[in-house]
């Protein structure tokens, strides 16, 4: 059996930067690839006077790997961001600029929607998730936060600091756990609101999607708004969605807004691909007794009479919400939760999804 990505990864962990932290955890590894006993990596410094500090730490990277059982060669590079002037601003209050090609960004291959018709569902927790979760198996993944009104993705996705350009017109996203990311949160300030009326979000959604430089994605998920708006009805009609993945709680007021957003897809044309059912139940620490706090079984009885796969039902959970307000998803670790994400990444990737 040959090394797995995970391997690699746990190996260049133990190489601790002089700063603090290692290569892992300060994400400064790219385009991890394995071809048969040959592996290559990119080591993303922070600036190209520190790349030069950093060629005994890319040796012992390299010297760490070849280390593992049935790697034959390694190759790393280190590279490094040239200085670049600040992000465009979104300008509050622009209008969308006419456009006859469609909103969706030349490299990448798929869009996602995760969406659910209410609130408080968990639609963010289970984007950010999903997004580390098919990084972590080798996909190129960005993840776009959709929610301008509520932008959640920056905190769950630990992400900090304003977009930079290099020519003043294209976006630079930031990268987290191996996920490109954009969201509005990172260009205001943290807890200003965002008062804007349709066209002027409809204006900062086009350049999140046009502007931003996604590079080469196997899959960008955007994470959709509560409801049935404006940005919904945008991105299925301009930016050429592969298709959706509802979520929702099992209890039926969530289900009736489930299938309303499932209605909404259906009239503009776009595949739900699945359903997810999120807070599925709950596992007593005490007991080990599973008690299902919001019904049982009602998404999975919604995906059987669309005839739509369930892709996952995962249970209410502590330590998941404790990773999403550290900035760690939870899927970026090891554990039950972890596995259960993995698992619906495994079969949007089968079903040749993502």
């Amino acid at each position: 059996m040959g090394v797995t990505q995970e391997q690699i990864r746990a190996v260049l962990e133990r190489l601790a930067l002089p700063d603090g932290g290692t290569l892992v955890s300060r994400d400064m590894l790219r385009a991890l690839r394995i071809e048969g006993g040959k592996v290559s990596f990119v080591i993303e410094a922070p600036s190209p006077e520190i790349a030069k500090l950093m060629e005994p730490l890319r040796k012992a990277a390299e010297a760490a790997v070849l280390s593992l059982e049935g790697v034959e060669k390694v190759s790393a590079a280190l590279t490094a961001h040239a200085p670049q002037q600040p992000a465009p601003s979104l300008k509050v209050g622009g209008h969308p600029k006419p456009q006859a090609e469609p909103l969706k960004p030349a490299g990448v291959k798929r869009i996602l929607a995760v969406a659910s018709g209410k609130g408080g569902v968990g639609k963010s927790t289970v984007s950010s998730n999903l997004a580390v979760a098919l990084a972590k198996q080798g996909r190129k993944v960005g993840l776009l936060d959709a929610d301008i009104y509520g932008p959640s993705q920056p905190r769950m996705m630990g992400a900090k600091g304003r977009p930079a350009s290099p020519d003043g017109k294209t976006i630079e996203p930031l990268h987290a756990h191996g996920v490109t990311l954009m969201s509005i949160g990172f260009m205001l300030e943290e807890g200003k609101a965002v008062v804007w009326r349709g066209p002027m979000l409809m204006g900062a959604l086009q350049q999140m999607l046009g502007q931003v430089n996604w590079g080469e994605l196997d899959v960008l998920i955007v994470d959709l708004p509560p409801g049935t708006g404006d940005v919904q009805l945008t991105l299925c009609t301009k930016a050429e969605l592969s298709g959706a993945i509802v979520v929702s709680t099992p209890q039926d007021v969530a289900l009736l807004d489930a299938r309303k957003a499932m209605d909404m897809f259906s009239t503009l044309k776009t595949p739900v691909l699945g359903l997810i059912e999120n807070m599925s139940f709950f596992t007593c620490p005490d007991c080990g007794g599973e008690h299902h706090i919001f019904g049982h079984g009602g998404v999975a009885a919604e995906a059987e009479a669309l005839g739509l796969p369930l892709l996952g039902a995962l249970p209410i959970d502590l330590e998941t919400r404790l990773a999403g307000d550290s900035g760690t998803p939870v899927a970026a670790g090891e554990g039950p939760m972890a596995r259960a994400y993995a698992r619906i990444a495994e079969g949007l990737i089968g079903g040749g999804m993502a």
